[in-house]
């Protein structure tokens, strides 16, 4: 009797939006060193921070959803008592996947002193009581399959890959009812009111109808949820959800360990919705400078696509990235935040912020003081927040885009596989921020990166000491 042999092994490459694809784009050849050859970074501080904020905000909406409801409306959070707690969790859970904190975070202690616990601090408590009360799935695992792109000989390793990525959803909402949203009251107490349907989430939402006489009251303290009034502000939002058939609909969250990324002027914001970062353009108002801005336009429409992939899904309309970094910014984010409001390369042009601005331009990066508590809370949150709303066409874009990244990455590893060294194999083509930060680039065949690399150097040594109110 003749015995059938084992069929070879069937692999489906697999993923992930963030840790590859965004990854690869950062860089061909760190990526090709750090994913794919396991060399971890000697100081991985924005992979890192990136999985600290994460699994912090995780774990603190399950410590918060555990209270009682009493303790929830609540939420005076001390970090000694209950944010520090959670810090120390995620640390060693990181610890065990060999991301170690960097210096500067056990060497300083509390949010006044470490820019990390600061910055975690904050975005418990300022976007916490807002965003918490809204989350109906923490953390939740989206995969998806698509046909593998061939390189340009036909080949390729497999006929499909796998593509994953984390979200927090929002809870669903019914649209059965129509709420009225009161509020700018001017000087004659005349209102404006916007029109807009809401109901599942109505009790969080800017104004029950009980409180307009406390909304009427300048001095009352009362206000809404911060991320529904943004939500309510948007109008294409608002044009979406009111042309919705469907009775219910999810809006999925990201946080980002960074600052806002430059990005098209509010005037051209609506034609540059997403764009095609093509290396042969020859078109002269390339966007390359907001490269990062589109691509996390890509992931959001991304995650949309493999969110509706999912039997108990229900219509997403939106995404949120919370830029976690704008609470309390850096130096170097301070520097970069000024740089892009004087070339009128962000969403939040000057104008809107006149006070911010005047505090921005005059200040002296190599004096003593820092800003921090100077800037308005209202400019931290509008630059931490950022609505991307969903459209069909936008998401076949972006899923062409990755189809895309994802053919150079599996090309690069087939010339790499057919014998080509590795640096002939995958490109250097990061910004120079990230190469001073990068332990390959000494034998990185990147042009003057030594140079640039001490110019830089030298800008840290007059930096002033990080400093939090």
């Amino acid at each position: 009797m003749k015995l059938s042999t084992r069929s070879k092994e069937y692999i489906i490459p697999e993923y992930s939006l963030t840790g590859d694809l965004l990854s690869f784009l950062t860089c061909n050849l760190q990526y090709r060193y750090q994913n794919k050859g396991n060399l971890p970074p000697s100081m991985p501080i924005q992979l890192w921070f990136g999985e600290f904020i994460h699994g912090v905000m995780e774990e603190a909406y399950l410590k918060w959803n555990n209270l009682s409801d009493e303790e929830k409306k609540d939420f005076k959070w001390d970090w000694e008592r209950d944010i520090k707690p959670i810090e120390d969790i995620i640390t060693k859970r990181l610890k065990v996947k060999g991301l170690n904190p960097p210096i500067n975070y056990t060497e300083n202690y509390g949010p006044k002193e470490n820019m990390y616990s600061a910055r975690v601090d904050r975005s418990i408590k300022i976007w916490g009581p807002h965003l918490f009360p809204l989350i109906e799935d923490a953390e939740v695992l989206i995969k998806g399959i698509r046909d593998m792109p061939k390189d340009n000989e036909g080949h390729s390793r497999s006929e499909y890959y796998s593509i994953n990525g984390v979200i927090d959803v929002l809870s669903s909402v019914k649209l059965d009812e129509i709420y009225s949203i009161e509020n700018d009251f001017n000087g004659d107490n005349e209102k404006s009111k916007n029109t807009f349907k809401q109901t599942t989430l109505d009790s969080f939402f800017v104004i029950d109808s009980c409180d307009i006489d406390n909304v009427r009251d300048k001095s009352s303290k009362k206000s809404g949820n911060k991320i529904l009034e943004y939500l309510a502000n948007n109008e294409e939002f608002k044009t979406i959800l009111e042309n919705l058939e469907d009775d219910e609909y999810e809006i999925i969250i990201d946080y980002k360990g960074m600052r806002r990324p430059s990005a098209p002027n509010k005037n051209d914001i609506d034609k540059n919705n997403i764009h095609l970062l093509n290396e042969d353009s020859n078109d002269e108002n390339s966007l390359e400078d907001y490269k990062t801005w589109i691509q996390h336009e890509w992931q959001i429409l991304t995650y949309a696509w493999l969110r509706s992939m999912q039997e108990d899904a229900k219509p997403v309309i939106c995404g949120i990235i919370f830029y976690l970094n704008e609470l309390v910014p850096s130096t170097e984010d301070l520097l970069l935040i000024r740089e892009d409001l004087e070339n009128n390369k962000t969403d939040i042009p000057r104008q809107s912020i006149p006070k911010d601005w005047e505090i921005l331009k005059n200040w002296d990066e190599n004096g003593p003081k820092a800003i921090h508590d100077d800037l308005s809370k209202k400019f931290k949150m509008d630059r931490s927040i950022r609505i991307i709303n969903i459209k069909e066409d936008l998401i076949d874009d972006s899923l062409l885009e990755f189809d895309e990244v994802v053919n150079q990455i599996e090309s690069s590893m087939i010339r790499e596989l057919n014998g080509s060294k590795i640096k002939e194999a995958w490109n250097a083509n990061a910004e120079q921020r990230t190469c001073n930060a990068c332990d390959f680039s000494t034998f990185c065949n990147k042009k003057d990166l030594e140079e640039n690399t001490n110019e830089n150097s030298n800008e840290e040594d007059n930096k002033p000491v990080f400093s939090v109110p």
